[in-house]
């Protein structure tokens, strides 16, 4: 009897999964119909970090990355903008060693004049990028959102 290798494991709990089986294992998309719980339940299931910020509270740039680096545990040195982000995103795990994957949650961005509709895409736009850098490194990093 052959044994699976780990990504055979890994494409075969995947391809299980009921809740994530439409869902690339790379993106950055609107949680819809996905409630916070069953995507946490589903992280637990799959042994992936996740990761939740909910952002109902922020007004500013500031104020989100704030809430965001407070809720994913960032070090201390976090500089507070995008470029930090991204390498909290990617370099500082990916030191780490080997990872299990990723599900992240963004409830509540700000629809505000100091966190606008530009601001709102850069912050995806980071995400959309430490996602294509994990995809490389065929880890799974999903990341759902909402905005007020």
């Amino acid at each position: 009897m052959a044994l699976l290798s780990p990504m055979k494991n890994f494409l075969k709990v995947e391809e299980s999964m009921s809740l994530l089986k439409t869902v690339p294992s790379n993106v950055v998309q609107s949680i819809r119909a996905f409630r916070v719980v069953e995507l946490q339940a589903e992280a637990a299931q799959l042994g992936q970090h996740f990761l939740y910020a909910h952002c109902a509270h922020a007004a500013t740039k500031q104020q989100v990355l704030t809430t965001i680096a407070e809720a994913f545990q960032f070090p201390r040195h976090f500089g507070k903008n995008f470029d930090a982000l991204s390498d909290c995103l990617t370099s500082l795990p990916h030191k780490a060693g080997v990872q299990p994957g990723f599900l992240i949650v963004l409830e509540q961005l700000p629809n505000t004049p100091k966190f606008d509709k530009e601001a709102r895409e850069t912050l995806l736009d980071v995400f959309r990028d430490a996602a294509e850098f994990w995809a490389e490194k065929k880890i799974a990093f999903r990341v759902f959102y909402s905005f007020q």
